[in-house]
């Protein structure tokens, strides 16, 4: 009788124990990284949460949950922080993050000055945090007014985060977003 009654006693406990593991456990999985270190990150609505790409000069790229108040900075920690030969200086670290958003951090080259579109050149896309109101002129559809006035926008909102808020910038309309998109990058 008594071997009966221990035996309920602890498959009461253990069930117990797993309603309570069930109510408070959130979704996620866990995903191996590089040097044998495991990430992990949430799946489903932990409310505001963010989700970023970090790329590039960081010891470990890739794809990250950040909390929703968390900046470029944030990430690239996140990410180990960055590689000896990253050029932390071309990207703006205090920019907040949006979620989808890729954070590149550009390699430094030889002689200084770091792995980005030179001015005039087709090549890739231009950073948002860096650009010059002469690499902006370059894109179709900016003129010297336009680019100015996206470089006093990003000033006053202490970078951006997105390609899609320089649709609050005066004289930029659908054709010329396209051309953004395609020629910057966050």
């Amino acid at each position: 009788m008594v071997v009966y009654a221990a035996v309920a006693v602890a498959l009461l406990l253990v069930g117990a124990r797993a309603i309570r593991g069930e109510e408070a456990a959130e979704p996620s999985f866990a995903a191996a990284s590089g040097g044998g270190k495991e990430a992990s990150f949430s799946v489903g609505g932990s409310g505001g949460d963010l989700v970023v790409h970090v790329a590039g000069a960081v010891r470990r790229p890739g794809v990250y949950t950040m909390p929703a108040e968390s900046r470029v900075d944030d990430a690239v920690s996140r990410a180990g922080g960055a590689a000896p030969r990253a050029e932390l200086e071309a990207i703006n670290l205090a920019a907040r993050l949006a979620d989808g958003q890729q954070i590149v951090v550009p390699e430094r080259i030889p002689g200084g000055g770091a792995v980005t579109t030179a001015a005039g050149g087709e090549e890739g896309p231009i950073s948002l945090g860096t650009a010059t109101v002469e690499q902006l002129e370059e894109i179709e559809g900016i003129g010297p007014v336009t680019a100015g006035d996206i470089v006093e926008f990003r000033d006053e909102h202490g970078g951006l985060s997105s390609i899609d808020q320089l649709d609050q910038v005066p004289g930029i309309g659908p054709a010329t977003m396209e051309s953004l998109r395609t020629r910057l990058q966050p």
